[in-house]
């Protein structure tokens, strides 16, 4: 996770943490619209239902966006959203390539 919160890493890329001023039974709430659609997704690819994949990902995308996932930015300073960028091309670079040395580099005690 970064620092400020707002985002994880994953394979080098930020995706956006959900809303952490939610209360926690909407949390649970939003986070099980969440996986039900994502189930419905999954479903509705392995039957081939083109259309039901579709409602489904409308609904994931709506649980998203309830999270805070999507949508407009939970946070109020003003800074741009990051999700789904490559971590190297945003101002959080420098403190992740901090985290794990780069291979052949040689650590400084």
């Amino acid at each position: 996770m970064t620092p400020d919160g707002r985002y994880f890493v994953v394979r080098g890329r930020l995706w956006r943490m959900s809303d952490p001023s939610l209360p926690p039974s909407c949390r649970e709430e939003r986070v099980r619209d969440l996986m039900q659609a994502r189930r419905a997704v999954g479903q509705a690819k392995r039957a081939g239902d083109r259309d039901a994949e579709a409602a489904a990902r409308r609904e994931l995308d709506r649980a998203k966006r309830a999270l805070g996932e999507r949508g407009p930015v939970w946070w109020s300073d003003g800074d741009p959203d990051l999700n789904r960028r490559l971590i190297g091309n945003t101002p959080y670079a420098d403190w992740f390539d901090a985290l794990i040395p780069a291979p052949g580099r040689a650590e400084r005690s």
